[in-house]
């Protein structure tokens, strides 16, 4: 779905929602707690520019969407690679899990 030097997204092969995107870091980072002062831009890039890009393309930019991020085992985070879902399409429910 969109690829740059930085990051690769892609839908997510067991989807959650209507819209569900992953976007990956091309650079190895185990988890957000594994970011580290060097890597500010491409947080930002991540959440400036391809979470808006995504969604809008997506058209569920007005409708409303959720980011997540899992962060460990207890965080659901089944994968040792830093990955962001964008879920989007339906109604999203609190408590989320």
């Amino acid at each position: 779905m969109y690829e740059d030097e930085s990051v690769v997204a892609f839908k997510d092969i067991n989807p959650q929602a209507p819209t569900h995107i992953l976007i990956v870091p091309k650079k190895h980072i185990g988890s957000i707690n594994d970011f580290q002062a060097a890597d500010k831009d491409l947080a930002a890039h991540i959440f400036v520019d391809v979470v808006p890009k995504l969604v809008k393309d997506a058209k569920i930019a007005e409708s409303g969407y959720r980011v997540v991020i899992n962060t460990g085992k207890e965080g659901g985070q089944t994968v040792g690679h830093l990955h962001v879902h964008i879920l989007g399409g339906r109604s999203m429910q609190w408590p989320p899990g």
